[in-house]
C-alpha cells in the first residue's frame, strides 16, 4: 500500500472559527465533529482536524492547497471582499498581488489563527509530463 496522509491537526484559537474560514473560503463540505476535534474533508480524502487551543500553544504552520482555476478565482474572491490581506510570496514583499509561478496563480495569506496558508493552481515545478492539467 503507498504511503498517503490521512489527516492532520491544526491548533487553532477557536476551531469552530478555523474550520469554518476553510469550508467557506475554499468551497468545502461543512465540517464534522469528532470528539475534540472538527474535521474538515478535503477531495484527496485527508482531514484537517481542527482542534482548539491555548493561543500561546499555536505555533504558525504553512499549509499548502492545490485548487483548480475555479476554485482559486472562488477563494481570491472572497479574500478581497472580507478584505484579508495577502501576498503574492510568501515574504510579504508584494501585498494585494498573485503570483504566475509555473504558468499557474498562486497566493499567500493567513488563516484566523495565523497558519501560513497558500492556493496554487499549478504544483511547484509545473505539472508533471503527461499529467492532464485540472
Amino acid at each position: 500500500m503507498p504511503v498517503e496522509l490521512n489527516h492532520t491537526i491544526v491548533h487553532s484559537r477557536d476551531r469552530r472559527e478555523s474550520a469554518e474560514f476553510f469550508v467557506e473560503l475554499l468551497g468545502l463540505t461543512a465540517p464534522v465533529e469528532f470528539g475534540p476535534f472538527l474535521a474538515v474533508q478535503l477531495s484527496n480524502h485527508v482531514t484537517l482536524d481542527f482542534a482548539t487551543v491555548p493561543e500561546a500553544d499555536i505555533t504558525p504552520q504553512h499549509y499548502a492547497f492545490l485548487v483548480s482555476d475555479a476554485e482559486f478565482e472562488a477563494a481570491y474572491a472572497l479574500i478581497g471582499e472580507r478584505g484579508i490581506e495577502h501576498w503574492a510570496d510568501p515574504r510579504k514583499q508584494h501585498p494585494g498581488e498573485i503570483n504566475h509561478n509555473d504558468g499557474g496563480r498562486g497566493v499567500y495569506f493567513a488563516d484566523p489563527s495565523g497558519h501560513y496558508m497558500e492556493l496554487i493552481t499549478v504544483p511547484y515545478g509545473g505539472w508533471p509530463q503527461g499529467e492532464p492539467r485540472r
